[in-house]
């Protein structure tokens, strides 16, 4: 680990960085070109990429980051918090002590960086990040171990309230939650940033809420907003997607499949692990189909192609989302629950998610 007394040159300082993030379970993997070197240049000056690049998913107080890079006590906490509050960093009050770790790229210090930066600096941020998902470790690099970052709620009006599971029954965990925001969707910001999206749809769409009284702020919204928003998204063709853990949920993204990073996955680059599927599958009655093509429109991952006799649906690229479902005006698709064989259970919560990642990516 680098010290105060150890000089780096800038290209050195970020890759060792690079390293720590890759050194997370969600990873941060390097492409052929160093482009991962770019981003971390624009998201961490010099002084927060050294002490960053000491730290790891482990939590540590101040005084201990500070006295093992032989640092000013008072400089280190300083900067740390600095960090806390860009979400560089994750940070806790543990016994009375405030202890900090390095945060993942993404969900994470991606996220925070994009929304912080406007302008020209967005744009070559978005540039780059757009550069980073296409090449070889980039997205696949991120995307593919399991288990995956982000897993598909069916829309909430495809199943049958007897067959919803627990952890995919968002509104009995909205209900029970206290605070309440819908923020701008960083994907479609990206996107903008880029002056290419494609898609029409809200750039606030991002709904997180918290079982803790939080401050109001300009983001606030009431629960019967909140529920009634999770409607609207499913009207509107978006994908609900959450952090894949039976509990600890406090957000469910509303995604498309030409901006969001998780489902253009699936839909552009062909990565069909990308994110945990819904455990439904789309049943498709020939008697009552009028072939209308609406299936096909509302489809978010390409997964369904209609001809003059029939509708295929890819089961490589189906979700389970059930949007598909939603839209058919003759009724003729059904969401049906996986047989119990294919049910796949979410891990229990975060620290059960990270130590099944770190051990399929081989870490310790």
């Amino acid at each position: 680990m680098p010290s105060d007394n150890q000089v780096f040159d800038e290209t050195s300082l970020y890759a060792l960085l690079a390293r720590a993030l890759d050194a997370l379970p969600q990873g941060f993997p390097p492409t052929e070109l160093g482009i991962e070197i770019e981003l971390l240049k624009i998201m961490f000056s010099e002084d927060e990429a050294r002490i960053a690049a000491c730290l790891s998913d482990q939590w540590e107080a101040a005084d201990d980051i500070a006295s093992r890079m032989h640092l000013p006590h008072r400089r280190v906490l300083s900067i740390l918090r600095l960090m806390s509050m860009k979400e560089q960093l994750q940070g806790r009050t543990y016994q009375g002590v405030r202890q900090y770790r390095l945060n993942q790229f993404i969900v994470g210090s991606w996220e925070a960086t994009m929304f912080r930066l406007q302008g020209e600096k967005a744009h070559r941020f978005a540039h780059l990040s757009e550069e980073y998902v296409s090449l070889t470790g980039g997205l696949a690099g991120i995307m593919t171990p399991s288990p995956a970052i982000h897993r598909v709620i069916p829309a909430q009006s495809a199943v049958k309230t007897e067959w919803v599971l627990p952890y995919d029954d968002v509104k009995v965990i909205l209900m029970e939650a206290q605070s309440f925001f819908l923020r701008d969707c960083v994907c479609r910001k990206a996107q903008d940033a880029l002056n290419q999206r494609r898609c029409t749809f809200t750039r606030r769409a991002c709904l997180s809420f918290s079982h803790f009284q939080r401050p109001s702020g300009s983001d606030s919204i009431t629960k019967h907003e909140a529920l009634a928003f999770l409607d609207e998204a499913e009207r509107m063709g978006l994908v609900h997607t959450v952090s894949n853990v039976a509990k600890g949920v406090n957000y469910v993204c509303n995604c498309c499949g030409c901006c969001c990073g998780i489902l253009r996955g699936i839909a552009e680059f062909g990565l069909k692990d990308s994110v945990a599927q819904a455990n439904y599958f789309v049943c498709w009655d020939e008697q009552t189909c009028s072939l209308c093509g609406q299936c096909v429109f509302r489809c978010q991952t390409n997964a369904i192609t209609v001809d003059d006799t029939s509708v295929s649906i890819d089961g490589r690229r189906c979700i389970g989302c059930g949007l598909c479902v939603t839209a058919c005006p003759q009724q003729a698709l059904v969401l049906a629950l996986k047989p119990e064989d294919e049910i796949l259970v979410p891990p229990g919560d975060l620290a059960h998610w990270e130590t099944l990642r770190k051990a399929q990516r081989g870490l310790r």
